[in-house]
């Protein structure tokens, strides 16, 4: 499992696949200036619910990975991943597609 560090006391523990697509929405987002909401579901353990940030470019951010290996990237992945990130709800997960599903 890796982590999604926001500023300095948000985290999001998540697979490093996952991880890995984030990093890549995220950052295009971020180079092209734009601005966005990221909400992800909370853990039972952290008491459920869900957890929002608003990520710019003065966003602190961190990225960091259980493994070695880099991930293979899923084109369509990134599209429905950029695609959330352009609607007004905002960057969530969704499930990557299996028949797209790039080997890695």
């Amino acid at each position: 499992m890796g982590v999604f560090t926001y500023g300095s006391n948000t985290r999001l523990s998540i697979d490093d696949r996952t991880l890995a697509h984030l990093e890549v929405v995220i950052g295009s987002k971020l180079r092209r200036g734009e601005s966005f909401m990221f909400m992800w579901p909370r853990d039972g353990a952290e008491g459920g619910g869900r957890a929002c940030v608003w990520i710019n470019r003065a966003s602190q951010l961190a990225y960091r990975y259980r493994g070695d290996a880099r991930s293979r990237i899923n084109p369509g992945w990134i599209e429905l991943l950029a695609s959330a990130a352009n609607s007004p709800h905002g960057l969530h997960l969704v499930a990557e597609p299996d028949a797209d599903r790039a080997a890695g």
